[in-house]
């Protein structure tokens, strides 16, 4: 696949990304494949949920697209790329191969990785942090399946928003952050992170789950919720110096795109290769 606005891949030392649902229909796949062929990374991360197992168990659902994810991760993987995969709770069968490796992506249930800074940071999906997860499977079922409804729904909103030519908007995000009890839950839930992260003596954590991008620090933990391809397709990533940011593909291509309007519209800005710009994302 050709780079998406013709520019050089985006260049980072690690990416994180979570909460992919491929085999769920909701799934922003072909986001997922352009960011995939936009960057390089000597680490990438596969921070649990990729693989929706909860949802195909109920309906089959795999489009050449989810299979074109996988393909590409296996392509980086071939590379060079190291891959580690830390399952999450919808495809938490693939826990029972903890330690081991298939084409070239290393499963493990939490790893500890080390920025290029030093900082130590614990990466985990972060459903045992969910009490309803943890306690009540049924509860957690019927929560995903009124969730899986909502979705549904943000589908189709993309899907109207792309014919009239706007940028991306997620309805399932949008609704979750002004409801007050979803508040509270992510503020809890961040909470119990950051504790256990503290009592681990790491520097920080990097978690999905939850479906809410964020950098911040709680109690002097760095807690990194790499986002989601459902709602908010975002990625974490670090930079060659050990910092770190989150990126927003939409916001991000949008940006890469009008670069490649300027580099088109004044060439003399590049004048050793007038048909590629080279970034560095903010």
């Amino acid at each position: 696949m050709r780079n998406p606005v013709g520019y050089r891949p985006l260049s980072f030392r690690t990416v994180w990304i979570s909460d992919v649902h491929l085999g769920f229909r909701g799934c922003s796949a072909d986001h997922l494949l352009t960011f995939l062929h936009a960057i390089d990374c000597e680490y990438l991360y596969l921070v649990g949920d990729i693989i929706d197992v909860w949802e195909m168990k109920k309906r089959l659902f795999w489009p050449q697209s989810h299979n074109n994810v996988v393909r590409t991760i296996l392509g980086k993987a071939k590379d060079g790329t190291r891959v580690v995969y830390v399952p999450g709770n919808h495809d938490e069968l693939l826990r029972d191969y903890h330690e081991m490796t298939f084409g070239n992506v290393h499963i493990v249930e939490e790893a500890i990785h080390t920025n290029a800074d030093g900082r130590r940071l614990l990466v985990t999906h972060g459903d045992k942090f969910d009490s309803v997860v943890r306690c009540s499977r049924a509860m957690a079922m019927l929560g995903t399946r009124l969730y899986d409804y909502l979705l549904k729904a943000n589908y189709l909103v993309h899907g109207v928003r792309r014919r009239l030519d706007l940028p991306y908007w997620s309805l399932a995000g949008f609704l979750k952050h002004k409801v007050k009890n979803a508040v509270q839950f992510i503020s809890n839930f961040e909470a119990a992170v950051a504790y256990e992260t503290a009592r681990l003596g790491v520097d920080g954590v990097v978690c999905g789950h939850i479906h809410r991008p964020e950098i911040s620090r709680i109690n002097g933990v760095i807690y990194c919720n790499c986002g989601d391809w459902v709602e908010s397709c975002s990625a974490l990533v670090e930079h060659h110096d050990g910092s770190l940011e989150l990126l927003r593909w939409a916001d991000t291509m949008l940006s890469l795109k009008w670069a490649r309007f300027v580099a088109r519209e004044r060439p003399t800005l590049f004048p050793d290769d007038e048909e590629e710009v080279e970034l560095v994302v903010t």
